[in-house]
């Protein structure tokens, strides 16, 4: 496997998890520390700390260091691997159903033609 196919991996295993999401999700508003994202959770400091450390494992948060404060903030680079290979698949689809939209058109076309020559023999 090649690194590009590791790190989605990694990222979508990531968010698998739906705490994970919510994470992500907050974070997306703004930077936080670990404890500010522990808050809403009847959870404690450590489980929250090791979803951040497989957030960060995946590529999809980083930490900082500012004075006190060790702020968790997403890392925007991994989110755009990961819609350019969505977007990929989203387009094959997209034309797969375009093309079968366009047999099934050809096909209704040729049953209606089918019954008109049936009608007008009759």
């Amino acid at each position: 496997m090649n690194e590009s196919t590791e790190r989605l991996n990694r990222a979508f295993a990531a968010l698998a998890d739906p705490t994970r999401r919510e994470l992500v999700a907050r974070l997306a508003g703004a930077d936080a520390t670990v404890g500010e994202l522990a808050e809403p959770y009847d959870m404690s400091l450590q489980a929250i700390s090791k979803h951040v450390k497989v957030l960060e494992e995946a590529g999809l948060v980083t930490r900082s260091k500012d004075a006190q404060r060790r702020p968790v903030h997403l890392d925007a680079e991994v989110f755009d691997l990961m819609s350019k290979w969505i977007e990929r698949y989203r387009r094959e689809a997209e034309e797969r159903y375009q093309r079968l939209d366009a047999l099934l058109g050809r096909m209704a076309d040729d049953e209606n033609k089918n019954q008109n020559r049936t009608e007008d023999a009759s």
